[in-house]
């Protein structure tokens, strides 16, 4: 059995480590500054202050005015809000147009919205996992309230053009809600280029604790609280505000902000380098989706002939983390929806697994993981083919 110190952690879709700077910022807010931000008196408003600088960090690394940040309990969370904003502000418009690979927090929320009666146009990908840009424009109608596309998927790694789908909603009269979840502080953006109404995200995606996630709402555009109560965030959500995790999540964005140039080339780097290295060293492994297109950490491989949850145990048995998909579908038996989506049959996709990489990965993991992967690979194969 491996110990931590032995981990090969590559799994970063699924979480990330906290960073030891973002420890060490919020462990203050957690002992000796412990006031209520609400709370009138010196001692919460210097608790409020924090936030607000925590505010700040965010809507830097998003390119946007701190007031159009709003913070959660997690990108799950941002998400609900927003497609509930979005039906709510138009009895006639009730329509909503999304992928059928987005992330469960929007594929679950949607698909209970239909049985509610709530028209839903879900479209469909191709074999790389990229949506018709035509078919995007023909779904919307004048009884569209809300247009929810990934900005990239958890499972593949695969990159939506947000941008060019933003100018297209736009267009129609529609709101834009995207999940970029997974794609914030690995790629450079400025919200306040683009046409995006809504964006959700996590910080634990990005090496802060989970339980704090963000909703970005465009200053133009109308919003209707989903969490009720007290006047917290703007009175946009309330409840009590999470005070050390988005202080934690602050500085996890002003890091990101300083390390996304590493996260284009040393991170992309130690992906290609794997990814080149198991199709080297391993028969019949295809990647899924587009190569181009993507995070530059994640990357989806097909193992022929091998059943993931073998391979999972079998890694995990060497100290290797990784998945056969997104986190929040783990003990499922179906196939991925994701790779279903994209033309992949059940065989393929149940022989795949997600590795994604992340700045406290080195050339060192990635070369420990290309001597145990094929290892595990050929005996999964060879104990199937025994059966």
């Amino acid at each position: 059995m491996s110990t931590a110190s032995d981990l090969i952690y590559l799994d970063n879709n699924a979480t990330t480590r906290v960073d030891p700077a973002v420890v060490e910022e919020m462990l203050p807010w957690l002992s000796e500054n412990y006031g209520n931000p609400s709370s009138g008196y010196r001692f919460g408003k210097k608790v409020n202050d924090a936030l607000e600088v925590a505010r700040e960090r965010v809507a830097t690394l998003l390119g946007c005015e701190a007031s159009e940040v709003l913070f959660t309990s997690c990108g799950t969370e941002s998400t609900n809000a927003a497609i509930h904003s979005a039906l709510a502000m138009d009895r006639d418009r009730q329509h909503i147009v999304t992928t059928r690979v987005e992330h469960s927090a929007t594929l679950k929320t949607c698909e209970l919205l239909a049985k509610r009666g709530h028209p839903v146009t879900w479209l469909g990908v191709d074999s790389d996992g990229q949506i018709d840009l035509g078919e995007l424009e023909n779904a919307i109608t004048d009884e569209t309230a809300l247009v929810s596309i990934m900005w990239a998927n958890n499972e593949t790694g695969v990159t939506f053009p947000v941008e060019k789908i933003a100018d297209i909603v736009r267009a129609k009269g529609a709101v834009f809600h995207s999940d970029a979840v997974q794609i914030v502080g690995k790629t450079p953006f400025k919200l306040s280029d683009m046409k995006v109404n809504l964006l959700s995200m996590s910080g634990h995606k990005l090496h802060a604790p989970k339980g704090v996630g963000v909703l970005y709402v465009n200053r133009r555009t109308k919003f209707v609280p989903w969490m009720t109560g007290g006047g917290q965030e703007g009175s946009r959500r309330a409840g009590t505000q999470n005070v050390a995790s988005i202080i934690a999540l602050g500085k996890a964005c002003e890091i990101a902000a300083q390390q996304i140039g590493h996260e284009e080339t040393a991170v992309k780097k130690m992906r290609d380098d794997f990814e080149d290295g198991v199709l080297a060293r391993v028969a019949s492994v295809q990647v899924n989706g587009d190569r181009v297109n993507r995070l530059p950490n994640t990357t989806s491989l097909a193992f022929s002939g091998v059943e993931s949850e073998a391979m999972l145990m079998l890694l995990d048995q060497r100290g290797i983390c990784c998945s056969a998909g997104s986190a929040c579908t783990t003990g499922q038996h179906e196939p991925s929806h994701v790779l279903r989506a994209m033309g992949c049959d059940d065989t393929r996709a149940r022989g795949t697994l997600r590795f994604s990489f992340g700045r406290f990965n080195t050339a060192a993991d990635v070369a420990r993981a290309l001597k145990i992967i094929p290892e595990v690979a050929e005996k999964v194969r060879r104990v199937a083919a025994a059966a």
